[in-house]
């Protein structure tokens, strides 16, 4: 067997986040020569789940406030109320699957599906007066609802038909001009939709920006609206057990090795040279290997990149009035999403200026144990973000009818970018990947474009497979 030295590589891949994974997973069936290499000593990179003592040790190495893509981490917590540390799965980028996400369709053609299990994503609720509300967002809901006036009701009816069309051609032209415009100002213009129900339209978007453009936002309520019921009754967004986005690079990675791909954690690159029509890397184990193509992540943020705030906290409590079918024989949800509008947070410096998101994880996602839910909670980062996250945290523990304690707190800036490709001559970078709640597709076109690069004349169907005995061995790649 020849040494990692002698061979010559036909692709390196730097980085086992989900579009390097998913990479290695397109590339799983093409018999090339692939290296993959980590500098973690983890899946996932910027979309890893990690243990306690995993995100203990994360949390030290990007306490920093600095200008990386993670920074001013810091961990709070009770011993005393918490599991061993295997028992949780901390993710680092917890984001929503929609049922029409391009990305359900290519794990289920590349047949990766198989290794990964799906959980519901259950209600959508809004925080308003110091108490929570289930937010109607398909025409049954607002049919059945008590709180909404019949005339608010036939506002909201004709806003849903609308959207659910909004991309036809009578329907462009009402929105058209105004495509750059907020949402929200649309919204009263042409619809005539009152202050909540706008709140609750916008909060559909899932959307860290309230002044969302209104063509950004329309495509956002449409794949939330056209996505119910795809997979079954009462739900329109899926969630990855394990670890969520974590789960799928793993699961990249795990296909990559049952193909001959070569896995180094712990084992980054350090160096590129050019040498005639290939490429010399040296990695940071002091190994120099060669490659026809390298295909990396970016290592640190562009200076305008957007950034988020969040905060990770596990509570003893499993919040299970929020886990609740609204449907018959839809399946009992394993996460929920509340929507905190902006000035709806207050703390002793004023009122939080941005919409804040917690996802609501329960036990049911392997994330946490039974008793116990994961609250991931996102803003824009600000100067005040920490302390909003803070006082946003306490709101939602408040609408429990007992007093919940918060056994662990993981508090981080991150920031992204578009998961766009750029190539320079072998080399090929994915940017940092969106921030967004919901998984994008447009990163998936960025994995395309790599593929390209790498299978040059389209040897192979793109992500097309056919089942294989064994294909997946569950220790082909570790945990």
């Amino acid at each position: 067997m020849e040494s990692l030295s002698d061979t010559k590589w036909d692709v390196v891949i730097s980085g086992t986040g989900l579009q390097q994974s998913l990479l290695a997973l397109a590339l799983s069936r093409s018999e090339k020569n692939i290296l993959h290499v980590d500098h973690n000593d983890f899946y996932g990179e910027s979309e890893a789940a990690l243990s306690l003592h995993e995100a203990d040790v994360w949390a030290q190495r990007h306490a920093a406030h600095g200008e990386g893509i993670f920074s001013a981490a810091e961990v709070t917590k009770d011993d005393a109320g918490l599991s061993f540390s295997r028992a949780y799965s901390l993710a680092l980028a917890p984001q929503l699957i929609h049922a029409r996400s391009d990305l359900l369709s290519q794990l289920v053609s590349s047949k990766a599906f198989r290794q990964v299990e799906f959980l519901a994503v259950g209600s959508f609720f809004i925080y308003q007066d110091e108490a929570l509300s289930r937010i109607p967002s398909t025409r049954e809901d607002v049919f059945v609802n008590t709180t909404i006036s019949a005339r608010s009701k036939r506002a909201l009816m004709k806003f849903l038909k609308f959207v659910l069309e909004y991309d036809s051609e009578p329907q462009v032209m009402v929105w058209k001009a105004k495509a750059s415009e907020p949402l929200v100002d649309f919204l009263l213009s042409d619809f005539k939709l009152d202050r909540d129900l706008r709140s609750y339209v916008v909060a559909l978007t899932l959307s860290l920006d309230e002044r969302i453009p209104v063509e950004a936002g329309l495509a956002a309520i449409k794949r939330h609206l056209t996505s119910m019921g795809v997979f079954g009754p009462g739900f329109a967004a899926v969630y990855p057990k394990w670890g969520g986005i974590s789960e799928i690079a793993q699961v990249g990675c795990r296909a990559g090795a049952v193909g001959g791909a070569v896995y180094m954690l712990g084992t980054g690159v350090s160096g590129v040279e050019t040498a005639e029509d290939e490429l010399e890397i040296k990695l940071t184990n002091d190994l120099a290997v060669r490659t026809k193509t390298l295909v990396q992540g970016a290592s640190k943020p562009m200076k305008q990149s957007p950034s988020v705030s969040r905060l990770t906290a596990v509570v003893a409590s499993d919040f299970s009035s929020l886990f609740e079918t609204t449907i018959e024989g839809s399946p009992t949800p394993c996460v929920a999403v509340v929507a905190f509008p902006s000035e709806s947070v207050v703390d002793s410096n004023g009122t939080s200026n941005s919409p804040i998101y917690a996802l609501v994880h329960s036990s049911d996602t392997g994330e946490c144990p039974a008793g116990q839910c994961t609250i991931y909670l996102s803003t824009v980062s600000t100067p005040r973000s920490k302390d909003m996250l803070d006082a946003a945290l306490s709101c939602l523990l408040a609408t429990s009818p007992e007093p919940v304690g918060c056994l662990y707190k993981l508090r981080y800036d991150q920031k992204g970018g578009t998961g766009s490709f750029t190539v320079d001559g072998g080399c090929g970078t994915f940017g940092l990947p969106p921030l967004d709640l919901a998984f994008n597709d447009s990163a998936l076109a960025s994995v395309r474009e790599a593929w390209d690069m790498v299978v040059p004349n389209g040897e192979g169907d793109y992500m097309q497979f056919n089942d294989r005995e064994g294909a997946f061995d569950e220790d082909a790649v570790g945990d």
